[in-house]
């Protein structure tokens, strides 16, 4: 008997499953990684992608294209910082692999929740950053100036975290080098 008609052909890689792959699940692993139908058709409507690079460059162009309004509907899919993310859905557990850091003391805590409460009550949406490599302290610092923005700047700002998280997301999925280098939320 051939070997090669009794072992299982390997699990297509992250990149053949986004690049070629079935786009329905090509699309739910990329609203994971940014829940925005916008970015998710315009990434898969590159594809194929001959390597990481060029699919991670797509995916940053396609955030950066992001209307306001997409921004905005974005938010509602991410966690106050400092709040564990529940369920075993891929995002709720990047959430909760990118704000491990942020565990802090009482004081600390006490503070994002009330600086969250206020971020709210001027924006209307969740306060979002980066915030793999970030310490609770540098998130507070950036929550406090943060409030100080106007609202359209504020959606600026948001949704270039959201670019961010995207693609540091994409980048663990992908399995690739520097999956920490621009951190999550």
């Amino acid at each position: 008997m051939d070997d090669a008609a009794t072992t299982p052909a390997p699990a297509a890689t992250a990149l053949e499953r986004l690049s070629t792959g079935d786009p329905a699940v090509a699309g739910a692993e990329l609203a994971a990684c940014l829940d925005a139908p916008a970015w998710v058709e315009a990434v898969l409507a590159g594809r194929p992608y001959a390597s990481a690079d060029a699919l991670l460059a797509a995916a940053d162009a396609a955030a950066r294209a992001l209307a306001p309004e997409e921004v905005l509907a974005a938010l509602h899919a991410h966690p106050r910082i400092g709040e564990t993310p529940t369920g075993d859905a891929a995002a709720a557990r990047s959430s909760r692999r990118e704000q491990a850091a942020l565990a802090t003391d009482e004081t600390t805590a006490a503070a994002l929740l009330a600086q969250n409460a206020a971020y709210e009550a001027r924006f209307g949406h969740v306060f979002l950053v980066r915030a793999a490599g970030r310490s609770a302290h540098e998130v507070l610092a950036l929550l406090e100036e943060r409030l100080g923005n106007d609202p359209a700047t504020e959606v600026a700002v948001a949704g270039d975290q959201l670019r961010e998280i995207a693609l540091l997301r994409l980048r663990a999925l992908l399995g690739g080098p520097d999956q920490e280098k621009d951190g999550g939320a």
